[in-house]
């Protein structure tokens, strides 16, 4: 996939989140925002960039926004920690293009992000593609956790990579 790269997220890209804002989009991560939230999530995903604490991006299929992803950091079973999450909207999905994202997310979280830090995934467990995608792109799965998530419990499979470079 050469034509999948990434954007720095803008002011111009809240219509994303919006077109991902549906009941099929999020049935996995406790379903859609109103409308305030998404651009509370928007102008978060701004903020965190500027304050170097996350780095959000547009998934670019040639010149169209099909996703989003980005890492920010956290804390994750009381160690400094990167999380990451994507979305791939659903004319672009089954076509290695959220698998071509992750690729280029954990290389940008090896480059941009804490040293010495883990990069962790939090798929629901019911969530196969996403929890598949991780398996592909070298996460160790650790087990299952309840995360919490906007007021609620998810269960979600935990996932870990590591951000340090393998030696030749």
């Amino acid at each position: 996939m050469t034509g999948i790269r990434l954007r720095r997220w803008s002011t111009s890209d809240a219509d994303l989140l919006r077109e991902a804002n549906t009941e099929a989009m999020t049935r996995f991560i406790a379903g859609p925002e109103s409308a305030d939230e998404v651009i509370r999530q928007h102008e978060n995903y701004l903020r965190r960039w500027e304050e170097g604490s996350a780095r959000m991006f547009v998934v670019l299929d040639g010149e169209d926004a099909v996703g989003g992803i980005g890492w920010w950091q956290t804390k994750w079973a009381g160690e400094s920690a990167v999380e990451t999450g994507w979305f791939v909207l659903p004319q672009a999905q089954g076509r290695g293009v959220a698998g071509e994202a992750v690729r280029l997310i954990i290389a940008d979280a090896m480059r941009s992000g804490p040293p010495e830090s883990r990069l962790y995934a939090f798929p629901s467990t019911g969530n196969r593609p996403s929890n598949a995608l991780c398996a592909r792109a070298g996460f160790e799965l650790l087990g299952e956790d309840d995360f919490p998530f906007r007021g609620r419990d998810l269960r979600v499979n935990v996932w870990r990579h590591s951000l340090t470079p393998k030696s030749p």
